[in-house]
């Protein structure tokens, strides 16, 4: 490129510059640009505390799952030849239908919980419902929040697969990141209460990181813990062996507690975060 002194119109500031930001040395920007945007938004509105739901982005509404068993079923019913991969979509559709629950149960228990949250607001600060933003359990909690007529946050993240942003998380509080390490940190730093809903790798990891923070006493803040569907976790992981060789405590056991009904659940929650949080004076309502 010809530099004529006369025009400046060449240069780039280095925050103007869109190869210098998705570079490698500029990484250290874009991760302090994940940190600090959500906090600005979080901050213009009144986002002080979250419950965060975890869980698999695979659970599918019932409905959905209904209509892809019935499918399978015409297709094998159809089919002369009855293929392993036809018995095997037919298998997989009905543990679909079962995995179904959870989402509706996901659905229930935000909407009840956000219900309460508007209604605790005229007194004291804003909660609200928080999610990874994606489908499944994500997508079904921000859609018992929409229910309820209240907002909720999504805390998206940029994949190859899976993660496709729900329709149901409040637009202005929807935010997409690139670090995983960071979408944790924002996870935590506002949440008071955590449920976990069966889910694969990523509802492992998030669940055992921040177990793990909650454990060595890294924060300080009261952060009841609910495993939902003993069904699904007492078979997937098995912290009483962990207790028995003693790699973990037995009073780490009382970290987290596994419950079933969404009416046990929001009873549970509603108690402990009256308790630590509503009851406290610094959770009135800011004026």
């Amino acid at each position: 490129m010809k530099n004529d002194s006369s025009d400046h119109n060449w240069l780039l500031k280095a925050y103007e510059n869109p190869d210098f930001l998705a570079s490698p040395p500029a990484r250290i920007l874009r991760v302090l640009a994940e940190m600090i945007e959500p906090s600005t938004r979080f901050r213009q509105y009144h986002v002080w505390d979250t419950v965060v739901f975890f869980g698999s982005a695979r659970t599918l509404p019932r409905s959905v799952a209904r209509k892809r068993l019935k499918e399978a079923e015409n297709r094998l019913n159809a089919s002369r030849r009855k293929s392993r991969k036809i018995q095997t979509s037919v298998e997989d559709a009905r543990r679909d239908l079962v995995m179904a629950r959870y989402y509706e149960d996901a659905v229930t228990l935000a909407e009840k919980l956000t219900r309460w949250f508007m209604e605790m607001e005229k007194t004291h600060r804003r909660f609200m419902i928080c999610t990874g933003g994606g489908p499944g359990i994500m997508e079904a909690a921000n859609r018992g929040a929409k229910k309820a007529r209240g907002k909720s946050v999504g805390l998206n993240i940029s994949l190859p697969f899976e993660q496709e942003p729900n329709r149901y998380q409040t637009r202005d509080l929807a935010v997409e990141f690139h670090y995983f390490f960071i979408r944790k940190f924002w996870f935590f730093y506002l949440a008071k209460a955590l449920v976990v809903f069966p889910g694969g790798f990523g509802t492992l990891d998030e669940f055992f990181e921040l177990l793990t923070i909650i454990q060595t006493g890294k924060s300080k803040k009261h952060m009841p813990v609910v495993l939902f569907g003993s069904e699904y976790w007492n078979n997937v992981i098995n912290v009483e062996e962990m207790a028995r060789w003693g790699t973990i405590s037995r009073d780490d056991l009382k970290l987290f507690r596994t419950l079933d009904s969404v009416d046990e659940t929001f009873e549970y929650l509603k108690a402990e975060l009256i308790e630590h949080y509503f009851g406290r004076k610094e959770y009135r309502r800011r004026s």
